[in-house]
């Protein structure tokens, strides 16, 4: 039986409970700006080793709690060695674009309010932004304005929900149902791309049963597919096939001729779905200088990208978009009592999505376009393309670096090159220059092996990047260069 002083002892529990948020936001939000009004001097990495990071977090589970903003400050005091200034105008790896002011502040509220973005039902206003956002990027882009899709946590989840609708579609040609029946026990689905698909196109097409093993990868000459390669590939097929295209290669930003893949897929004899891959390139098409790149995604069946990249929003989040609606709805739509939408009940995301429950992601998509705008974007496009061709401009013009590709977008693949060092060293040498650039703090860029040979690759996508930071990479650059120079 509850009794009063139960009932008393609840209500005054909930209003502590509550009287901790001010303090603990207010902890967050004053650690938030001195971090972020410290990007432009903090070390961009530390360089933690996994001992230094352990004996900082790794500990048993307290028995007594604290104060939750006590808790929240002790965190960053703790982790601080092993923060990544990846936010920052400096970072120059992995494609990481940084956060706007906007997407930042709407990620915020996205988890104050804690909207369950699943259903119409879980909440109108998530249902609606999501739906709104997603044309307002279809407008961007210049895709066709009834296709389908859904926000994602990232670009590995846009393809595989691209691939998934692809999967139910030729399935259905085949004369059978994937997401009901499943792969076994019917014919095998083709999959076509060049040598250079990406890891997270390969990775969704291994979750989704097709096989890591099973792609046929055409050569790539610089990055971009080998259309007679392709030809003599896909004549060899007959029945349906799911090609995937790339908008924008990650070591050096090439692209494969969408208009040429799409006149194959379409003449096809036993169809042909074309998904592209445009995790940072679908954002060349924000730009008339640019927008060349991409002709041809318009004409595919889905498309993937990441909006934690060129959008510039806070990880994670990306989103997918698909022409075939009813392929997409088979592949995710999921049923039970509990489910049923109610009468006149708006846009489903969970029937787009792997997820059932979903973050608010779209809230800081929404802020972020609503801020800076169709010319705002077409900008930074333009400032970052900009930023990566001065750089590669140095680099063609410096002694004893080389610059392995062409920048064609918004990515820089280099080595050094030494005066006197045997080929056989210089692998070794980039490694470990690459390692001692991360290591200096100054600036951060990535690993990578291009043309067989082991490079170094700087991206541009950060909105907060300006010609003085591209200054600074080329100095740290230099500094190294003198290190390594014999």
């Amino acid at each position: 039986m509850i009794t009063t002083s139960d009932v008393s002892r609840d209500v005054a529990a909930a209003a502590r409970s509550f009287g901790a948020f001010p303090d603990a936001l207010a902890a967050a939000n004053d650690l938030a700006l001195n971090y972020l009004r410290t990007l432009d001097d903090r070390p961009v990495g530390r360089a933690a080793t996994v001992a230094e990071m352990v004996a900082a977090l790794d500990e048993p589970l307290p028995e007594t709690g604290c104060p939750p903003a006590d808790a929240v400050a002790e965190w960053f005091h703790r982790a601080e060695p092993g923060i990544v200034a990846s936010s920052g105008p400096r970072f120059f790896g992995f494609v990481h674009g940084g956060t706007t002011p906007a997407a930042l502040a709407g990620d915020w509220l996205a988890s104050a309010l804690d909207q369950n973005a699943g259903l119409w039902a879980m909440s109108p206003a998530a249902a609606q932004t999501e739906l709104t956002v997603l044309r307002w990027l279809k407008e961007l882009f210049g895709l066709p304005p009834h296709w389908e899709g859904a926000v994602t946590s990232g670009a590995t989840m846009a393809n595989l929900v691209g691939l998934a609708a692809a999967r139910q579609w030729a399935g259905r040609r085949l004369g059978f149902d994937p997401a009901q029946d499943g792969l076994g026990g019917h014919p095998a689905i083709p999959i076509v791309s060049s040598s250079e698909i990406h890891a997270s196109a390969v990775k969704a097409l291994g979750t989704l049963g097709f096989g890591r093993g099973a792609i046929h990868r055409v050569a790539a000459t610089g990055g971009v597919i080998d259309l007679a390669a392709f030809d003599r590939t896909l004549a060899d097929i007959r029945g349906p096939v799911i090609v995937v295209g790339n908008a924008g290669e990650v070591n050096t930003g090439a692209f494969d001729d969408l208009n040429a893949l799409a006149d194959r897929c379409a003449a096809h004899p036993g169809g042909a779905w074309l998904h592209v891959d445009g995790a940072f390139g679908l954002f060349a098409a924000a730009s008339p200088r640019f927008a060349h790149l991409t002709r041809g995604a318009e004409r595919a069946d889905s498309v993937a990208s990441d909006a934690h990249k060129w959008l510039n929003v806070p990880y994670d989040g990306g989103f997918a978009f698909v022409r075939d609606g009813d392929s997409l709805r088979a592949a995710f739509d999921a049923t039970g009592s509990y489910l049923a939408a109610a009468p006149g009940a708006g846009y489903n995301p969970l029937s787009h999505v792997p997820e059932m429950s979903r973050r608010f992601r779209a809230l800081s998509f929404w802020c972020a376009l609503r801020a800076d705008g169709r010319n705002g974007y077409r900008s930074m496009v333009e400032r970052c393309v900009d930023n990566a061709r001065s750089f590669a401009d140095w680099i063609e013009g410096t002694p004893e670096l080389e610059l392995l590709a062409p920048a064609h977008l918004n990515i820089v693949c280099f080595r050094f090159h030494p005066t006197g060092v045997p080929a056989v060293g210089l692998d070794a040498l980039n490694r470990d220059a690459n390692a001692a650039l991360q290591a200096g703090g100054d600036v951060f860029v990535s690993p990578t092996v291009w043309d067989g040979k082991a490079a170094i690759r700087a991206a541009f996508d950060n909105w907060a990047t300006r010609p003085s930071d591209v200054e600074r990479l080329c100095d740290a650059v230099a500094r190294q260069l003198d290190h390594v120079s014999p």
